[in-house]
């Protein structure tokens, strides 16, 4: 093949200036871009670099360990105030319990104290009974007694009068239907 020769057409130069201007502008715009991307990649790298080095610093190692640290202190408080919200609802309804069954037991104690007050009042009537009974007692023993006495003495006189009656019968027999009069009369004296 034979070589081709090429032809450019003839471009005046100041049509070549003004491209090669342009050129070299675009050239400037886009290493000025490059450049300013480089240096803001640059500034990024090195803010990340910093940041990474604070991150990975002891003091913020710490500040970590201390927010985790104080996250698992709240979460045991939470889980503390619950138990003892809930202790606190249980010794409320336990409370509401014993008092419910106070008033149930001081009711019952009322009731006790008027059946106690009843049954004080019927034994102070059983004990004026008592006494009154055994006033009656003693008064009919105090009686008896001396019914028993004046028995004896009857008894006594009794059997005076049939020993003399006995010795009388024998002295006169005409006395003997007097006898039983006379006793009757003198038991009669008697009472």
């Amino acid at each position: 093949m034979a070589p081709t020769l090429f032809h450019y057409p003839l471009v005046p130069m100041d049509d070549f200036l003004k491209h090669e201007r342009k050129e070299r502008c675009k050239l400037l715009v886009g290493a000025g871009v490059v450049a300013l991307l480089v240096i803001v990649a640059l500034a990024l790298g090195v803010l990340l670099i910093i940041y990474v080095k604070r991150a990975n610093s002891e003091a913020c190692q710490e500040g970590h360990r201390a927010v985790m640290e104080c996250r698992n202190v709240t979460h045991l408080l939470q889980e503390e105030l619950t138990r003892a919200q809930d202790g606190f609802r249980d010794a409320e309804a336990q409370v509401a319990t014993y008092n419910e069954t106070v008033m149930t037991l001081m009711a019952s104690l009322d009731k006790e104290k008027a059946h106690s007050l009843d049954a004080e009042k019927k034994v102070e009537e059983l004990e004026g009974e008592i006494i009154t009974l055994n006033q009656k007692l003693q008064d009919a023993s105090m009686e008896v007694e001396r019914l028993r006495r004046k028995n004896q003495d009857l008894s006594a006189r009794i059997a005076d009068q049939k020993d003399t009656a006995s010795s009388l019968k024998d002295t006169s027999s005409a006395a003997a239907p007097l006898l039983p009069t006379l006793l009757l009369g003198h038991g009669a004296r008697l009472l």
